[in-house]
């Protein structure tokens, strides 16, 4: 399936399970293995605390999101490293292919990313990415955009509107990509093109193709 780039100048991915991948469990089972009790959490509710969002928007420092994750799970003694590394625990590898294609996209698209994410994990993330790769994980992208850094996050209509103004572009020519369906519904609200990357569709494969097409 090629995605329609008909009057597309602008390409804005998702990061996580867009380029990233992601095991959300993973960080549940690490947060048990420090305290974290079955009756407290599970998979749905695992991050309905209140300091999950505020970090996420950048509303408190790490600092104070693990003094609140040790009341969270009734752990007075964990470390901070302990706590950033069960929430770093979700994140995983961007594969290689991904990059590939959007490096190549970059040759006729301005490309820019919108996350929802917070930053312990974009830290960890870029330094792991260049080990990974060999390049600055921003290098890839005409301009990046994380929501703890412009204190709104998706679905919000704010933060697309925010997205929209800081990057300069027109939204009738930018494609959005992204794989939950209220972001790619407050997208549209904003006027953005989408693409809503479904479970078992694959970045690499849709604009694979297209990339192939255009060279």
């Amino acid at each position: 399936m090629n995605p329609d780039l008909t009057n597309i100048k602008n390409i804005i991915f998702d990061l996580g399970n867009v380029l990233l991948n992601l095991d959300f469990d993973a960080s549940i089972e690490a947060f048990q293995k420090i305290g974290l009790n079955d009756e407290v959490i599970n998979r749905k509710h695992a991050y309905s605390d209140p300091v999950f969002y505020a970090l996420e928007v950048g509303k408190v420092t790490t600092e104070e999101f693990s003094n609140q994750v040790r009341r969270v799970i009734n752990n007075p003694l964990a470390t901070n490293k302990q706590i950033e590394d069960a929430w770093y625990a979700m994140i995983k590898e961007i594969p290689a292919n991904r990059v590939k294609v959007v490096q190549e996209l970059n040759k006729s698209f301005n490309v820019y990313l919108f996350s929802n994410t917070n930053e312990i994990h974009i830290r960890r993330l870029h330094k792991e990415f260049k080990d990974q790769h060999g390049i600055d994980f921003p290098s890839l992208f005409t301009k990046d955009f994380y929501s703890h850094e412009i204190q709104d996050r998706k679905p919000d209509l704010e933060s697309f509107k925010k997205v929209i103004e800081l990057s300069g572009v027109n939204p009738g020519e930018t494609l959005f990509v992204d794989d939950l369906e209220p972001n790619i519904l407050s997208a549209q609200k904003a006027g953005l093109q989408t693409l809503w990357l479904k479970k078992g569709m694959e970045m690499a494969e849709i604009f694979g193709e297209t990339v192939t097409s255009e060279s």
